[in-house]
């Protein structure tokens, strides 16, 4: 007799600079569409969405943060009880980079090492990549795992939240 388990629930947020593509990486991801047009996030949007990963149906809770700039430092509190986090950097704007590699130090400060993966994302824009290979080869010497995606053609997009989600099993 074959036992059932229950879904595991996870909370996840996504962090990064203004701009950075958070909430149309979401819309990828959930609805399969791309909107041309800039959609601030004010506060944080919730949504849900459930995924087999190794066998085991995992209900992420997804929570879609404001972006960060020096105006408006990422509200850390909204990552109490998150089991890990999707970062999110712009390929055509190197400081979305540093401003990531920010919020990696402040979330592990006051939240441990949560579980993380960096999206670098718009890299459908090849031509205008500011973010370089060396910047990215450090940043993996350290133990990022960073996936290359673009919210516009897809590409990346469902294995970032893949790999995110295996992270938690």
């Amino acid at each position: 007799m074959s036992e059932t388990r229950p879904p595991l629930q996870k909370k996840i947020c996504l962090a990064g600079a203004f701009g950075a593509g958070k909430t149309s990486l979401v819309r990828r991801f959930l609805q399969g569409v791309f909107d041309e047009r800039y959609l601030t996030t004010v506060g944080v949007k919730i949504d849900k969405y459930s995924l087999l990963v190794d066998e085991r149906q995992i209900d992420l809770v997804i929570w879609d943060l404001a972006g960060e700039d020096f105006l408006a430092p990422l509200q850390i509190s909204y990552l109490r009880g998150a089991s890990g986090y999707l970062l999110v950097a712009d390929a055509t704007r190197k400081e979305t980079l540093e401003t990531a590699e920010s919020i990696v130090g402040r979330i592990a400060g006051t939240e441990g090492a949560l579980p993380f993966v960096l999206a670098l994302n718009k890299v459908d824009l090849a031509g205008e990549c500011e973010v370089s290979r060396e910047d990215l080869d450090r940043l993996e010497t350290a133990g990022w795992r960073i996936l290359r995606t673009s919210a516009k053609s897809g590409e990346g997009v469902t294995e970032a939240f893949e790999d995110l989600a295996r992270r938690l099993l």
